[in-house]
């Protein structure tokens, strides 16, 4: 079944970190849908390029917007940004995220407050801003991207799996508080999506996603739109990912701690 505008009051799509990976595919399949884009992201030439290709493919108007969404002042500026255009968001994606590997006490301090600023705060304060103007209009989605490692803590990626349960908490409560008024919220949780998230130089990212361990970012896009439209409350994409997923909560703490102990990229015994 072919997705398609749920409704045609609906106008108006901003996706953060729209230049590439899940969020460039949702901005182009919401292009395909023919919504008015407005694309968020840190890196200026990309973006610019993302919002010319999508324009032209689909013939569609494209906003982008060059910011630093790891800013305390980011939810603000963008808000005000899409104003002073004269938009309305409808449709609100928070998507824009990095990931890093390793033992938390080692982690590079300033990227940990960047992330914290990025996964956590920002996206929670756009969409303080953009669903208070969603529930005076009475309608809108809000779609906010998780990840399975929201359902279960692991060693290595202690600050980007809790910033990513929060994210899935804030979902769930937001969904609770805007229903009332006409306003969806959806947390999508993928698992490894064949994206510049990863170094290639570590990951094997196209061996991964020819073998089915990582999905393409334009299926877990689908996948997505189709349980926001849908109004469904969360959407873990691809049964494989959905298998993983069970395994892991099912897995005892003992065993992962083992894991942990023998696991040849962290750190053991101090050395």
């Amino acid at each position: 079944m072919s997705l398609r505008r749920a409704d045609d009051e609906l106008a108006v799509a901003l996706v953060t970190g729209a230049c590439s990976g899940i969020g460039r595919a949702i901005a182009d399949r919401l292009g395909a849908l023919g919504y008015t884009l407005v694309l968020a992201s840190n890196r200026a030439a990309p973006i610019e390029e993302a919002a010319r290709a999508i324009a032209d493919r689909h013939g569609v108007a494209t906003h982008p917007i060059a910011i630093d969404l790891a800013r305390p002042e980011a939810a603000a500026e963008l808000h005000a940004a899409v104003a002073e255009r004269g938009l309305a968001v409808d449709i609100l994606v928070n998507n824009a995220g990095f990931f890093f590997f390793g033992e938390a006490v080692d982690a590079d301090l300033a990227s940990a407050g960047r992330m914290l600023q990025l996964h956590v705060v920002t996206p929670s304060l756009l969409c303080a801003r953009f669903g208070r103007d969603m529930r005076a209009r009475r309608r809108g989605h809000v779609l906010i991207v998780s990840s399975i490692s929201a359902w279960r803590d692991f060693p290595g990626i202690g600050f980007y799996g809790s910033s990513k349960k929060y994210l899935r908490g804030f979902a769930r409560s937001l969904r609770s508080e805007l229903c009332v008024y006409g306003v969806n919220v959806t947390c999508l949780a993928p698992g490894a999506t064949a994206t510049a998230l990863y170094d290639p130089d570590v990951v094997p990212v196209e061996l991964a996603r020819r073998l089915g361990v990582m999905m393409d970012p334009e299926r877990v896009a689908e996948a997505g739109l189709r349980a926001m439209f849908a109004g469904e409350a969360e959407c873990v994409p691809g049964a494989l990912t959905r298998a993983m997923t069970l395994a892991a909560v099912l897995t005892p703490q003992p065993v992962i701690d083992l894991l942990r102990r023998r696991a040849p990229w962290l750190r053991s015994d101090g050395r």
